[in-house]
């Protein structure tokens, strides 16, 4: 690594299906290394263990490995500055979290949830805006250790100043304040010895040279505690260039949600789309090449790429947009035997197939009931017919506020085995005081297209998170919908449940 060598990351968390803000963020950061020459990282950011999973890590692999975006350094192919996943390098941050207690820098808070509640509702009468331990702040470091020594239970928070303004210099949204009695006391490392975000960022793009800091504008409100961080070590902080939202197509642009659109990238890869069209529509969300062309190679956006060239307006992820752009590809770039290439690499993967046979194979008559039996698997949308959308003795809304809460569940659930699937739906019926075959009905036909299919809860884990709750959310609209009023009063029914 050389003093002016650019080296930038892309650092997800493995709690689910790789998100297109991920590949957002990974394209922006890969570009712009490319076009100066320099390294792209792959970090694994596991440190919250309850929800991290070795299968969402494998899925972020393939997801950027299938887009193309070949990293220089990451936790499968490694690199001078690993290891690449944070929870291999908890030593790493207890021992900065001990330079910090050292300094003083740092407090160990040893307050329960039941008093920290309570003091924060203090503060806030007060008219405190950020929560500070001042109590903890002023602890005798004897004290604090003999404590910990003794087995209670603590986390460790940084001092941030009580008062005065932190001033951020950030590439695209140029100086930005922050007053610091706005900001909290963070902690830097949990209860169960693990850091937060904060302390881990913080001490990975620093051990690992990262040069640039180009994330979502999420994280901009957290530079204050990292600047602080960086100033407390005596470190040099990198650029920090923080990349617009991306917003859905709809009335409020509000921040893209896997409640409104598919967003896993595995999902766009499963429905047929190329990954050079989504690399290329991805470029076109708040950048764009200097000629406005639409359609660019990832060598011609590297070659054209600047950073301050990134537009601030809400980037708005239009699957329409994305679908003619997909189509462009398919028309312009492939002769015949390409596309046939692509298809077969799509629809006759063997992977798929593997999965498909064993459920297929015992409802086969003849080959030809191959295609009528499993198109569902390889479509984006299936017929639906409205009137065999029906529950057992319930009204078309009743199936629509079921459907809607089935989504709900599935948006939280990290296990997408059938296994899981099944226990799901068995606690569904006996919420909805059904049969367990009446309940299973409609949603054959809400996501096949037909009231009998291959297995349930296995076809659903092949197809995937996202296309299930797409299709979902299309029979809620076949079945007439819910009103904002009537949809608003189920959410918090549902959340009342939880």
């Amino acid at each position: 690594m050389t003093d002016s060598e650019v080296r930038v990351r892309v650092a997800p968390s493995p709690t689910g299906d790789p998100h297109v803000g991920t590949a957002y963020q990974a394209l922006f950061n890969y570009a712009f290394a490319r076009s100066r020459g320099g390294k792209f990282i792959l970090r694994i950011e596991d440190t919250d263990r309850a929800r991290s999973t070795p299968q969402s890590e494998a899925a972020i692999l393939e997801a950027l490995g299938w887009l193309g975006l070949k990293w220089d350094e990451g936790p499968d192919i490694g690199g001078p500055h690993g290891p690449y996943r944070q929870s291999e390098r908890a030593a790493i941050y207890r021992e900065h979290v001990q330079i910090l207690l050292d300094q003083g820098n740092a407090y160990r808070c040893f307050l329960s949830r039941e008093e920290l509640e309570r003091m924060r509702a203090e503060q806030r009468d007060k008219g405190l805006p950020a929560f500070k331990d001042l109590e903890g702040r002023q602890r005798p470091e004897e004290e604090s250790r003999r404590r910990a020594e003794a087995g209670e239970p603590f986390t460790v928070r940084m001092k941030t100043p009580l008062d005065g303004e932190c001033v951020i210099d950030d590439l695209l949204h140029g100086e930005v304040r922050k007053d610091w009695a706005s900001i909290d006391d963070q902690i830097i490392l949990k209860s169960d010895g693990f850091p937060t975000y904060h302390l881990a960022n913080v001490v990975d793009d620093h051990l690992m040279g990262i040069t640039h800091v180009i994330r979502g504008e999420e994280w901009i409100n957290s530079v204050p505690k990292h600047l602080e961080l960086y100033r407390f070590f005596g470190w040099k902080p990198p650029v920090f260039c923080h990349l617009p939202l991306l917003r859905n197509n709809d009335k409020n642009r509000s921040k893209l949600s896997k409640r409104k659109n598919p967003t896993s990238i595995l999902y766009y890869r499963r429905a047929g789309f190329l990954p050079q069209a989504l690399l290329n529509f991805l470029g076109l969300l708040g950048w764009s090449m200097p000629g406005e062309e639409e359609k660019f190679t990832l060598e011609e956006m590297i070659a054209a790429f600047r950073l301050e060239d990134i537009n601030l307006g809400g980037p708005v992820f239009d699957v329409q947009k994305l679908k003619w752009l997909n189509g462009r590809y398919i028309r312009e770039d492939y002769d015949a035997a390409g596309l046939r290439r692509e298809l077969e690499k799509w629809a006759i993967n063997p992977e798929t197939l593997e999965k498909i046979l064993p459920l297929a194979q015992p409802r086969l008559m003849t080959l030809s009931d191959w295609g009528y039996l499993t198109a569902f698997f390889f479509a984006d949308e299936v017929p639906l017919d409205p009137q065999a959308l029906e529950l057992k003795g319930r009204s078309d809304e009743d199936l629509a506020r079921l459907f809607q809460i089935t989504v709900w569940k599935l948006e939280a659930l990290r296990d997408f085995r059938s296994e899981t699937l099944e226990a799901l739906f068995a606690e569904l019926a006996e919420q909805a005081g059904l049969k367990l075959r009446d309940l299973t009905r409609p949603f054959y036909v809400a996501l096949t297209g037909r009231s009998a299919a291959t297995p349930l809860y296995q076809s659903m884990e092949i197809l995937g998170s996202d296309m299930v709750r797409m299709r979902l959310r299309r029979a809620i609209d076949a079945l007439g919908g819910l009103s904002a009023k009537k949809l608003k009063a189920l959410e918090k029914e549902f959340a009342s449940r939880r």
